[in-house]
């Protein structure tokens, strides 16, 4: 893919996410009615995409839970202001192992391992513009848990996905992830031109350093939407490389908990800054309606 700024970007807005970030900002939203809200801020200060994990109301856990994603989706739907849909489906592929010394059994109590059908319940139930498809497995974070995506997880997904009109959005933490997901278009099970998610500085995929990235951005067909995100205080500096790059922009709480160095932040304050950001380059913030078109989206009731 050329290296060109891109002029019209528009915004995600990672609402939440599946991290334990609640534990560390008392402004992550938790419920359905806080979740919706704050994508619905989201969306009044810019973002035209709204990226949409749930979470017990209680605990703040990461959830599957039908009846939750359903009460998000139908209170963004019925707000004041438009925003396109995106609901994960990343939940459902958190395989544990016990210690170096004894990897089996699994460890039960956090090990969660979904069919493809239960993984799209909820993208089935509520039918948004777009749903994430990790398009590999990787070692995330922690010493013992892997994010497992099989080949045969993701074609069936990917036809799963296909046959209910949503838009997949590819998440790609690393080059790999851009080899497979390529593999998928070409053997029609995802159709292209394909959306794709730059995953950014996840421990351990893709770091976040320039070199990194470009290889990324280039190993996108030209055809091929993408955006791009970082964590931490990495996440302002990545909106300006995404779209120099050529792409798009994701913000949000999933990604990052601060607006500035001891400030904590909320999903609209963040939104805004990348807006700030991203006119300042001289690119246009553009809006959910022109994010359908461009990406040939279908907006469900």
């Amino acid at each position: 893919m050329p290296l060109e700024i891109n002029r019209e970007v528009f915004i995600t807005c990672a609402v939440t996410g599946a991290g334990s970030t609640q534990d560390r900002s008392r402004l992550v939203p938790r419920s359905p009615k806080e979740i919706a809200e704050s994508a619905i801020d989201a969306a009044k200060s810019g973002a035209a995409i709204v990226h949409v994990h749930v979470r017990d109301p209680v605990s703040g856990a990461p959830s599957r839970k039908l009846e939750y994603y359903r009460e998000v989706t139908d209170r963004i739907r019925s707000a004041d202001v438009d925003a396109v849909l995106n609901l994960t489906a990343g939940m459902g592929g958190d395989l544990v192992t016990g210690s170096a010394d004894s990897p089996l059994p699994l460890n039960q109590e956090s090990t969660d391992l979904a069919s493809a059908a239960e993984r799209l319940e909820h993208v089935e139930l509520c039918r948004p513009e777009i749903c994430t498809l990790d398009c590999g497995s990787m070692n995330f974070a922690e010493a013992d848990y892997v994010m497992l995506n099989t080949p045969g997880m993701l074609e069936e997904m990917g036809r799963i996905i296909t046959s209910l009109g949503v838009k997949p959005e590819i998440e790609a933490f690393d080059t790999g992830n851009l080899w497979y997901a390529k593999k998928l278009v070409a053997d029609g099970i995802l159709v292209g031109p394909a959306l794709v998610q730059l995953c950014m500085g996840v421990p351990w995929g893709a770091p976040d350093d320039l070199h990194t990235f470009l290889a990324m951005v280039n190993a996108v067909p030209d055809d091929w939407v993408f955006s791009a995100f970082s964590l931490g205080r990495n996440e302002m500096p990545y909106v300006a490389a995404a779209v120099l790059s050529g792409g798009n922009v994701r913000v949000g709480l999933e990604d990052n908990l601060y607006l500035e160095r001891g400030v904590l932040a909320q999903n609209y304050q963040l939104v805004e800054k990348a807006v700030t950001i991203v006119e300042a380059l001289g690119a246009r913030v553009i809006g959910p309606a022109e994010v359908r078109d461009r990406l040939d989206l279908t907006k469900h009731s």
